[in-house]
């Protein structure tokens, strides 16, 4: 098959590019219009249209498909110079070394206050914060060369309307402009520049990409990793300044409050929930390097205090100190690159290393931050999902909050960019949102805790995988949870699948036995009811994706929008059995 397909060539690439970097590149000079592949696109400009999105889900390999695009309009002679935008200082320099490789030399280095790069440049790269500093500096570079600016991440463009109105000054006199992102929906409903959004039927505008290569279709062509989130529940109890001690379950249903503040007593380094969780990692990246023996590991920490507690912690349960990333660290691009280089098991980093940075050895994460916006969620497992061989799977340890349990059953949506649209969207408080995007490295100086955690243990609560859920409850260093983080690195998806689904019959078949040997009744609890509930329901969308093809996010929506109520993990049992019912009567008639 010609590499153009991507979905025909499951691991075959071109030379030098893979099937959906080339079916973009000659999209792009076919003309824009094609939204996925396999659509038709609009008669175009015979070298390409001024403007072009390219969406591809993180780990896809964005970079390589942009260069090898720049490279060719230089070639052409239809731009004579190359401008990248970024979001961080270190990406400048990882697209620095990248267009290095490709013989085309980038200036990350550049500052406003030098007015133009040296001629042995063929451009910049810059962030979007010194675009916004001074706007018209860069707008009079642009027009003094025909000039191609590379949007990297773009829906950063819009993270505030100054810097929205920023961009738009600075590269509108663009000879072409190429946007990238990974994830191009916001938060907010502010534009982004130079992205088209189009009206639906429902009268609501959403960005419209010329090209879209969604993680459904990577992860069949063998392009990224399959995750595997093992998610862990457990008891908090905490005191707050009242001095009245609260005891609250965390995987249970809870109030957005006491959700809240449960999650924060896990994460919190006094309590012993992280430090089992991070244990429990740390044997599933022993397991992994059995098979990947340079497999590394990240936590993804809140601020720098707790993130320096977390090395401590990781150094105690591994024996080996962790590098520690921090965004105000001078040296921070020079410690990821090394530890990208190394073969070191552990780093720890806030927010900075959650987009855009490149480590493809990353196998195992720890997500233990509260930022909780589908954005935020969607970088930071990217940085663990890119492939650089068959067999190769993704673990990451995640809290039993329903917010990321959401997110994580939600991996193969795609999503667009909504503008006109409510702020308070899929149950998410706007007091959590509003805290989740803000920069916070560090704690608010004198800001009074609202409590102060007590006690916090962790248990293993269920993996999820493939739109399906696995195991049950399980004590932390049981045999049970052993059983789950044993399983071994290198597999393929469907062997993935498969062991999960032995190792929880194996499960169900012990606890069975065990209730028979006590004389016990088998009574639920409602929390054991609901998880019932989610696995039938995730049992019929897997058969269901078995006998239609769709992606298992696309049945979960289409049972959303045809019964009502949030997504599974959020769905009360009432709302599963509605579900349950819909998919079941589909079967019926589909038979």
């Amino acid at each position: 098959m010609p590499p153009a397909f991507p979905e025909r060539a499951a691991w075959g690439t071109a030379p030098s590019l893979r099937a959906w970097q080339q079916q973009a590149l000659e999209l792009y000079f076919q003309g824009p219009g094609g939204r996925s592949p396999g659509e038709h696109s609009r008669p175009g400009q015979e070298n390409g249209p001024r403007d072009f999105l390219a969406v591809a889900t993180p780990g896809a390999g964005k970079t390589t498909f942009a260069l090898r695009l720049a490279r060719e309009l230089l070639e052409r002679r239809i731009v004579a110079g190359i401008t990248v935008v970024c979001p961080t200082e270190h990406l400048k320099r990882q697209w620095a070394e990248a267009a290095a490789r490709v013989g085309i030399k980038i200036d990350p280095e550049f500052q406003n206050s030098q007015g133009r790069t040296a001629s042995d440049f063929h451009g910049v790269a810059v962030t979007y914060a010194t675009v916004a500093a001074r706007p018209m500096l860069h707008r009079n570079r642009t027009e003094a060369r025909k000039t191609l600016v590379i949007l990297d991440e773009v829906h950063h463009a819009g993270d505030g309307l100054s810097w929205g109105d920023a961009i738009r000054e600075a590269f509108e006199p663009a000879a072409r402009r190429l946007g990238l992102s990974g994830t191009p929906f916001r938060t907010d409903i502010n534009a982004i520049p130079f992205v088209e959004y189009e009206e639906g039927h429902d009268g609501i505008r959403r960005s419209r990409a010329d090209f879209t290569y969604g993680y459904g279709p990577a992860l069949a062509d063998g392009v990224v990793r399959p995750v595997i989130f093992l998610a862990y529940a457990g008891e908090m109890r905490w005191r707050t300044r009242a001095g009245d001690e609260i005891t609250a379950t965390l995987g249970e249903p809870l109030t957005q409050d006491q959700t809240s503040q449960a999650w924060r007593a896990a994460l919190d380094p006094k309590g012993d929930w992280i430090r089992q969780v991070i244990s429990a990692a740390d044997k599933r990246l022993t397991e992994v390097r059995r098979g990947v023996p340079d497999a590394g590991g990240m936590v993804i920490a809140t601020d720098h205090e707790t993130a320096r507690a977390y090395a401590k912690m990781i150094r105690g349960v591994s024996g080996q100190g962790a590098t520690i990333v921090l965004s105000d660290d001078p040296n921070a691009s020079k410690k990821i690159k090394q530890f990208g280089e190394s073969e070191d098991r552990w780093l720890v980093a806030v927010r900075m290393v959650s987009e855009g940075v490149d480590i493809p050895r990353l196998s195992v994460g720890v997500y233990a931050t509260s930022t909780s916006t589908p954005l935020f969620f969607a970088q930071a497992i990217g940085r663990f999902v890119r492939s650089r061989r068959r067999g190769e799977t993704a673990s990451v340890f995640l809290p039993s909050v329903p917010t990321l349990m959401g997110h994580a059953s939600e991996m193969e949506t795609e999503r667009d960019h909504v503008l006109d649209r409510p702020r308070r969207e899929d149950g998410l408080d706007d007091d959590l949102l509003a805290e989740a995007n803000r920069q916070r490295d560090n704690p608010d100086v004198g800001e009074e805790l609202e409590f102060e955690t007590v006690e916090a243990s962790a248990t293993f609560d269920r993996v999820l995988y493939d739109g399906g859920e696995f195991g049950s409850h399980a004590a932390s260093g049981s045999a049970e949870e052993e059983e789950f983080l044993g399983i071994p690195g290198l597999l393929e998806p469907e062997q993935v699948t498969q062991l999960l689904r032995q190792r929880q019959a194996g499960q169900m078949a012990a606890q069975r036995k065990r209730r028979a040997e006590s004389g016990a009744e088998p009574e639920r609890t409602a929390s054991e009811d609901l998880q019932a509930l989610r696995k039938e329901l995730n049992g019929l969308v897997g058969a269901w994706n078995h006998r239609t093809g769709q992606p298992h996010g696309v049945i979960h929506n289409e049972l959303r929008r045809t019964c009502g109520g949030p997504p599974a993990a959020q769905a009360s049992g009432d709302d599963l059995r509605k579900r349950i019912a819909k998919i079941r009567d589909w079967a019926a008639k589909r038979a």
